[in-house]
């Protein structure tokens, strides 16, 4: 049966999250990808034209973040904390920049890119010196990668063995002192 073009670049994209998420932007070959999408690697060429927009389509990510303003002043660490912990588990899109990222500056920029449009301006809603929100968004940033990284990839028994409600209540106050200036306890 022969695929329409949409299901091809599907196809193809599916691969390559699988492919970065498991190899790293570095290790992951065009063959390999077109391999376990079962095309010739011509196909993927010629759908993204090269390795690096194959990758920036793969990577694309959307944080899907809450309306946390309507939410309880003293709730929305814990709502982004669990917010995070659901879109993790649900695409390995993050995990392939996580991973990525690492090692590759294309996929590091990548990443910076989606935590400064997506969640800056989450932050920033909060009010307070718009350079403080720059700060207070890189640091619940580089507290979510951190769990990212240790409970997903690295798998820290500690950290992995958490239950989801016992992550929520350790790392949510901390989430909220960034977004909010307030520990909400």
């Amino acid at each position: 049966m022969r695929r329409t073009a949409e299901e091809t670049k599907s196809v193809i994209l599916a691969a390559a999250r699988e492919r970065f998420a498991a190899d790293g932007y570095e290790r992951a070959t065009i063959r390999a990808i077109a391999a376990d999408a079962r095309i010739d690697p011509s196909m993927v060429m010629r759908y993204f034209g090269s390795k690096e927009k194959l990758f920036a389509a793969a990577a694309y990510f959307d944080l899907e973040l809450p309306e946390l303003v309507a939410a309880p002043l003293g709730e929305v660490g814990r709502r982004l904390a669990g917010h995070f912990l659901d879109r993790w588990e649900a695409d390995e899109g993050l995990m392939v920049l996580l991973r990525s990222g690492v090692t590759n500056a294309d996929a590091a920029e990548r990443m910076r890119s989606i935590f400064a449009e997506q969640l800056l301006p989450v932050v920033a809603r909060f009010g307070g010196d718009p350079h403080e929100a720059g700060r207070r968004a890189g640091l619940a940033a580089s507290q979510v990668l951190g769990l990212a990284l240790c409970r997903y990839l690295l798998r820290f028994p500690p950290i992995a063995s958490m239950s989801r409600a016992e992550v929520v209540d350790y790392v949510g106050p901390t989430l909220q002192r960034y977004l909010t200036g307030d520990s909400g306890e």
